[in-house]
């Protein structure tokens, strides 16, 4: 019998659980990680059963839940676990790290369907001759019966109608003779018309008409028509394999006329087939390049190989070049797990590698029968709900997925991937704040599992573990089929403006080298790392700058849209006529961002097929693969887009990479502003002569001087290790301290000081305690969403300390009636803005 009472974690800034009784219909049936309704104050809630409990806390009113929503329990053991410990690492509350690791609410629309096992149908068989086993009572084998008859399965909600009650299901599960499966039900699949090039095809020879003055229109006339005819040939036959009609019109460059007459022409065929929300488009007819592994690759997939023997946790990093072929070696790992009889979860940090590495997955164990999940933000609430009861159910054994994907209900767990392992996007900027990366490894080592980070520029941290001896390191010091690193070179802007005397974004030698490959027919990437058309509005007659109301940042100029943004807050404004503090008519646009930059281009390079992926142009996930596949495709000469482009993305085409602006990032207040810059520089030069073709990367910056910048250049992580070692070393930064950022915010200025004041007297009477504390003072992002921030941080050499500390201030705060929401502490921030 389930206990009367249990713990409910809810999704409020709180630092505890709420008891609720459990009402007597569902004593038996229970189980800790499953989603409740309860009443809490005068709403409903959705929380998580966390655990049972025996007696209620004296003194309070219990009240009872409302209902279960998940027969299954949404969360294993293993998550609830992890869920704790992030709590207790971040000093989040557990509510809110149960939000952040559960499938969408709103998907509650869902079909529950009971599955006779072979254990079950065994019992079956020997029930049908009178014999009772498994301790069964006689309405649990008349069910069991009636579930064979039914072939099998049967929704649960003809199993309560047979008199069959939850508990007694509840046993039969536990007996490991019935499982019990939660499936979304969305919206019925919609069609999509697949073209596909016939085979076999003994094309009929036409006779060649006499060459007259009448018949020259029509000659001309039908070699274009070939021309277009061969290229969808190349596509369907060659380069991609059926495609999509829409997609196929994209990449080839035809009407619908086109295919439609090529049709009738008995050239191609077509079918239509439903369109799977978690399929990726450009799946189809891909295979990815089967390479023999060179020397380096054999000897790192042998020392994982090796780690799989010894059958627990370990942590290896797999630092190798760009194009050195760790994907090749991630995807013959999850092949080991697989044959292991283990599940494998692969992270990536964003969702554009998401798509292309969820395509090779697809390719290599296909979506159907080893079972791929993928999951990002950019599915919709029912698609990510069906994608994780997939996972949950056991029907998916690979995920791929950015950050949140590491909460993915895989069982059994034998391998966790991290790629790209230094990306900030791994971090989560709001409650809980955790970084995807570090709960991976967590994870891994819950599960008795390896962790298999991968990167061409590893975290400072993540690097001097492995130096340590911490982490197994694994390197791969050269480039798939010896294929050379591309040739990088530095642009110094401030010598191009003396010999141009032109402020273009696009210096003299970067386009020259653009109109080299158009010549050559090769592909050219541009890199920008700033959205929008211009920075920012600047008077000319005053200086002042045009500011967000509720940000103390300055609006971004976005052309395409007529209006100004803020990247932080989403406000919008109008473009002014004048000044709004002096009204001078001499208003000026500063800075040129990635809309800028494409307009750019379009006017030197009229001829050009330009386009541009950043989050203004790709919102969803169907537009970061249209973009994408046309790219890679060879549809697009020129693509221009921000640090989305930089990493993961391997185009056979690209010859020539541009970086404008590479040293914007240098001048932020942030000690790992160097460490971004390389990283950055780094993996976008990765993106150069990764096929046949040799590449070549030009680099343009006002201070070319900088360590990182130099040692980019010569792609040199080793070197720009050392130098940046002994900076965090001489200012006791990470990885030789533990770090925290505290921040006390409110929209009122007057609370925000007060509460700042009483927090830092708090914290001093421990400062060089074993911990140095700097602050209070204003944050760099002075105000943000309205709110006035002011900033502690916090540096110790042993976590332990830090942790209990900020506990302590925390307890202070709720002690003092400082509210939760206004204090804010960020353990191990990647940003100190």
């Amino acid at each position: 019998m389930t206990p009367p009472f249990c713990n409910v974690a809810l999704p409020v800034p709180l630092r505890t659980t709420f008891t609720y009784a459990v009402p007597e219909w569902l004593q038996g049936t229970l189980q800790p990680g499953s989603r409740v309704l309860v009443p809490f104050r005068k709403k409903s809630m959705v929380g998580v059963v966390v655990e049972l409990a025996e007696s209620a806390p004296p003194g309070t009113k219990i009240r009872e839940i409302i209902r279960v929503l998940d027969f299954v329990p949404a969360l294993t053991p293993k998550l609830i676990e992890l869920a704790h410990w992030i709590a207790g690492y971040y000093l989040a509350p557990v509510g809110e790290v149960f939000r952040a690791m559960l499938p969408p609410v709103r998907e509650l629309k869902s079909q529950r369907q009971i599955l006779l096992t072979d254990a079950g149908r065994d019992a079956a068989v020997s029930l049908s001759g009178g014999e009772l086993s498994h301790g069964l009572t006689s309405s649990e084998a008349a069910f069991l019966a009636k579930l064979k008859e039914r072939k099998g399965t049967m929704p649960l909600g003809p199993a309560a109608k047979l008199g069959v009650e939850a508990s007694a299901l509840q046993r039969l599960q536990r007996l490991g003779l019935i499982e019990i499966r939660e499936t979304v039900q969305g919206r019925s699949l919609r069609t999509q018309r697949v073209i596909a090039w016939k085979d076999n095809l003994s094309p009929a020879t036409e006779p060649r008409p006499e060459k007259s003055e009448e018949n020259l229109n029509a000659e001309t006339q039908t070699s274009q028509r070939k021309r277009r005819e061969e290229r969808v040939r190349e596509l369907l036959e060659t380069e991609r394999g059926p495609l999509p009609l829409a997609q196929l019109m994209k990449l080839a460059q035809v009407t619908r006329a086109v295919i439609e007459r090529m049709l009738r022409d008995g050239l191609l065929e077509s079918w239509e087939e439903p369109i799977d929300p978690a399929e990726d488009p450009f799946d189809a007819g891909f295979t990815p390049p089967a390479h023999e592994l060179n020397a380096e690759q054999e000897s790192a997939l042998k020392a994982i190989r090796a780690r799989f023997k010894l059958g627990e946790f370990g942590v290896q990093l797999l630092h190798g070049v760009t194009g050195s072929g760790k994907t090749e070696v991630y995807l013959r790992a999850v092949q080991e797990t697989l044959a292991r009889g283990k599940t494998a979860l692969v992270l990536v940090p964003e969702i554009a590698l998401t798509l292309w590495i969820g395509r090779q997955c697809r390719s290599w164990f296909g979506a159907r029968f080893e079972g791929v999940a993928v999951l990002h933000s950019a599915l919709s609430d029912v698609e990510r709900a069906r994608e994780w009861w997939r996972v949950r159910n056991g029907e998916a054994r690979v995920v791929v997925g950015t950050r949140s994907a590491v909460f993915a209900p895989l069982e059994n767990i034998g391998l966790v991937i991290v790629d790209e392992e230094q990306e900030n996007s791994y971090k989560q900027e709001e409650t809980p704040r955790y970084h995807g990366r570090d709960v991976a490894i967590v994870r891994a080592k819950m599960e008795g599992a390896l962790a298999l980070l991968g990167s061409a520029t590893p975290s400072m941290e993540t690097y001097h573990h492995a130096r340590e001896g911490k982490y197994e390191l694994l390197t791969l010091a050269s480039r798939v089929a010896d294929r050379s690193l591309a040739t990088v070179e530095i642009v110094d802007l401030r010598e191009d403006f003396q010999q141009t005397h032109q402020t273009s974004p696009i210096s003299a030698a970067l386009h020259a080298g653009i109109q080299e490959c158009l010549a050559n027919g090769t592909q050219t990437l541009v890199l920008i790392n700033r959205r929008g058309y211009s920075w920012s509005v600047l008077c000319r007659s005053c200086g002042a700058s045009v500011q967000c109301v509720n940000c103390s940042i300055s609006m971004t100029h976005h052309k395409q849209r007529n209006r100004l943004e803020c990247h932080y807050c989403g406000s919008i404004q109008a473009i002014p006529k004048v000044c709004p503090k002096c009204q001078s008519k001499y208003v000026y646009f500063f800075g040129e961002g990635s809309e800028h930059l494409e307009e750019r281009l379009r006017k030197e390079f009229p001829g050009a097929r330009i386009a541009r992926l950043d989050r203004d142009t790709a919102r969803t996930k169907r537009q970061y693969q249209e973009t994408l596949g046309a790219f890679a495709g060879g549809a697009l000469d020129i693509l221009v887009g921000t640090q989305m482009l930089a990493k993961g993305h391997d185009f056979q085409r690209v010859t020539l990479v541009g970086v404008i602006s590479a040293d914007s990032s240098l001048s932020l207040p942030d000690f790992r502003a160097a460490e971004r810059t390389f990283q950055l520089l780094t993996q976008v030069a990765g993106r150069a002569g990764r096929g046949e073709l040799k590449g070549r990367v030009l680099i343009q910056t006002f201070y070319p001087e900088h360590y990182a910048i130099q040692d980019a250049v010569k792609q040199d992580y080793g070197a720009f290790f050392e130098r940046e070692l002994h900076f965090r070393r001489m200012m006791a930064y990470p990885p030789f301290t533990s770090l925290a950022n505290v921040i006390v915010r409110d929209t009122s200025l007057e609370k925000t000081i007060r509460w700042s004041r009483q927090l830092s007297e708090y914290f001093s009477p421990h400062d060089d305690k074993g911990v140095r504390i700097l602050g209070p003072a204003t944050a760099p992002l002075a105000r943000l969403k309205k709110e006035h921030r002011f900033q502690f941080l916090l540096k110790s050499p042993k976590r332990s300390v830090l942790t209990k500390l900020l506990s302590g201030a925390l307890a202070y705060c709720e002690a003092n009636e400082i509210p939760d929401t206004a204090v804010l502490v960020d353990m191990d921030p990647l940003s100190l803005l």
